[in-house]
Parts: structure tokens; C-alpha cells; sequence
């Protein structure tokens, strides 16, 4: 089995899911009781902070945990609004970002905030003139992603973060959910930065966990109110399994980073010198540092994205369509609509991304079940 899909999910990699055993069926007191099985359970949860905080060079009490990406968008887009209104009630963000973004700010809308949503250029990037050109003296929040989930497009963060400089009360919010662990670690974790969000299932964590840096000093209104954990940021009784076995995904991600990212630089370029050189390949992705190292998005013209995905699956190989959670839905993906790429073409994407475990025997094998389907598809089409 072939298993290209990394960006969807990953693995649960072995030593994380012996630590959420572990951590399970020894340590499972509340966090917030007082005796010492409440202690331990604490003690764990801040270590596992604090490990956390230390991976991304930032302070403990700047790591706000959640239970996925789509979580803490909400959770930092929202709580901007609620929490800034007062001082005005326009966002802007992009056109192709991840629906934890774009369906929030569509809420938000309906409530009687404006948001503008910037355009991007062929290769999927915004334009900093065009944020320059955006900012308002009621604007309270931009939102741009790191890494665009769909053709890998890196967006243009140290310059929209030098231009925020002058507009210090302006939150400043990185989805970063494809970035981390993709050797751009210094280009979200830039200094003006005031929110980043994270998913513990694209490293290897279990389901259902992430985190949010939250720069120290800024405020966001609570989402959800109750007992007051996480600084009164998040309440509810901690999932300290899971966050104990993030953390160490965390640490293993980011071990030797360099090396995993070369790796799958190799294999991403195994693919895509390969299927390039056939005709009706159209490709959206490209082998240059504006590109993250895991993701490549391209079309077989003149085929369903579905219906390469099920061929391809036959041979045991996975691989998607554009975004897993817009996929089964039969849409045509927002960022190449946002690139002008036409709905003929669009509808024919496919994703391949990958993770440091994918290696250049499986870009072999890829290739080959191309070659194959490629004819079989030329006939149908012929």
C-alpha cells in the first residue's frame, strides 16, 4: 500500500500512540482536581506545554490547546471579532483558504462584519500590495495561511508580516496546519505574527487534537465558556491522552527536519518530472522555494478527479482530489477556481502529498501505475 493522502491525515505513528496508552491507563485524573492524581495529571499537561512551547522557540503560556485546525481558526477568527468590534468590524483574509476560515468569515458576515477576500496569482499567492491596498482603519484581523492545503502555494508571510509593523493593533493570524514541519519554521513563527493555528493529525498525532499560539499580550473572546481552563481561553476538562502524545509527535516531527524534508523534496520530484512530460498533464504545483516540499496538484485532461483517485486506489495507491474535506462533495476546488484555472480543467485535479516516510521506491511504483492509467484514460478519451 501506497499512501499519499498526508495532508488529509497522517498515521498515528507508533510511539505516539504508545504514549496516549500509556498516559490513558496511568494518568487519568483531572487536571484542575486538587489531590494528587489531579497534581500528576497537571504536571503532565503543562510539561507537555512546555515542550511544546520550547519546539516553536515561544513561551508555555502562549500555547493554547484545541481539538483540530478547524478549532482553532474558529477560535482566533471569532474571538478577533467579538473581542475587536468595538474598534471596527472589517477582516481580511484570502480567497483560497481552508473552510475553517472561509465559512467562518461567512458567519461572521452574516452578524455585520465585512470581510475582503484578496485574489491570488497563477501560482496561488496573494499579493502584498493587494493587503497594503486592503488595510482600513477599522481593520482588525488578517488571516493568511502558510501553506495553501491544495497545490502547496507559501504565502508571502515575513512581508505582510513587515508591512503589519506599522499597524500593531491589527491581529495578525497563520493557519498553519500544512506548514508545520516543512522547513519554513522561522516564516510562520515570525515575530509580528499574533496567532498561529495547528492540527495534531497532520504529524502523526491522534484525531481530534491541536493547538493555537497565542502571542503573548493579545485577547480573544472565549468561544466556550465554563470552568476556566486554558487561561479561560478554552474550557473543558483537558484531553491529556492526546495532548501528551502530540507533544512528542511534535518533537519526533521536528527531529531532524532537514533530512525529512530533503527526502520528500526527492520523491515529490521523482513524480513530478515524470508526469509532466506526458501532454495532457496540467500541473498547478511547482519544484521552487514558493512551493512547500509535500504537495503536488495536477490534472490527467479530460478526467474526473474521482476518477483518477479510483484507479489509482485499485492498485492500492491513495491519493485525493483537491481538499479532503471539500472532496466528497463534487465541488471544484476553490483555490483553482481562485487561479482562473477554467472548470473543465479543475474538475480533473488530483493531490498527491506526502510525509517524511514516503520514499522514492514508492515514486517509482507511482509512476508506473501512471503510465498505465495515462494510456487507459488516452483511450477512453480518444
Amino acid at each position: 500500500m501506497i499512501y499519499f493522502d498526508n495532508s488529509a491525515t497522517t498515521k498515528i505513528a507508533p510511539e505516539v500512540l504508545e504514549t496516549y496508552t500509556k498516559v490513558s491507563q496511568q494518568v487519568w485524573g483531572n487536571p484542575s482536581s486538587l489531590h494528587k492524581m489531579g497534581e500528576s495529571a497537571y504536571n503532565l499537561l503543562e510539561q507537555s506545554r512546555k515542550q511544546i512551547a520550547t519546539l516553536l522557540n515561544c513561551q508555555p503560556n502562549e500555547i493554547v490547546f484545541t481539538s483540530c485546525g478547524s478549532e482553532g481558526d474558529n477560535m482566533v477568527i471569532k474571538g478577533t471579532a467579538f473581542e475587536k468590534q468595538q474598534f471596527g468590524k472589517h477582516l481580511i483574509t484570502t480567497s483560497i483558504e481552508h473552510p475553517a476560515v472561509l465559512n467562518t468569515m461567512a458567519q461572521l458576515e452574516k452578524l455585520g462584519f465585512e470581510v475582503t477576500y484578496l485574489p491570488v496569482d497563477k501560482n496561488g499567492q496573494v499579493s502584498v500590495q493587494d493587503v497594503k491596498d486592503a488595510l482600513r482603519k477599522d481593520t482588525i484581523l488578517v488571516s493568511v495561511m502558510a501553506v495553501n492545503n491544495e497545490v502547496g502555494a507559501i504565502q508571502p508571510l515575513n512581508e505582510i508580516a513587515e508591512l503589519l509593523q506599522e499597524r500593531p493593533k491589527i491581529h495578525f493570524h497563520v493557519d498553519a496546519v500544512q506548514g508545520i514541519g516543512k522547513g519554513i519554521q522561522e516564516l510562520i513563527m515570525n515575530s509580528r505574527v499574533d496567532f498561529i493555528t495547528f492540527s495534531g493529525h497532520k504529524f502523526h498525532a491522534p484525531r481530534g487534537t491541536g493547538f493555537i499560539y497565542k502571542r503573548q499580550g493579545r485577547k480573544l473572546a472565549p468561544l466556550i465558556a465554563g470552568g476556566g481552563q486554558e487561561t479561560n481561553q478554552r474550557s473543558g476538562t483537558e484531553n491529556l491522552p492526546a495532548i501528551a502524545a502530540m507533544s512528542k509527535a511534535l518533537r519526533l516531527l521536528l527531529t531532524n527536519e532537514g533530512e525529512k524534508v530533503a527526502k520528500q523534496q526527492a520523491v515529490r520530484q521523482a513524480i513530478y518530472q515524470h508526469v509532466t512530460s506526458f501532454s495532457k498533464v496540467t500541473m498547478f504545483s511547482q519544484l521552487n522555494d514558493n512551493f512547500a516540499p509535500h504537495i503536488l496538484c495536477f490534472t490527467i485532461d479530460g478526467v474526473r478527479g474521482e476518477t483518477i483517485v479510483h484507479a489509482f486506489e485499485k492498485y492500492d495507491i491513495y491519493i485525493s482530489t483537491t481538499s479532503a474535506c471539500s472532496s466528497k462533495k463534487g465541488t471544484v476546488s476553490g483555490t483553482l477556481s481562485a487561479m482562473k484555472i477554467p472548470e473543465k480543467i479543475a474538475t480533473s485535479a488530483i493531490r498527491v502529498s506526502l510525509d517524511e516516510h514516503n520514499t522514492l521506491a514508492e515514486a517509482t511504483e507511482f509512476n508506473r501505475v501512471f503510465d498505465i492509467l495515462y494510456k487507459q484514460f488516452e483511450k477512453i478519451n480518444s
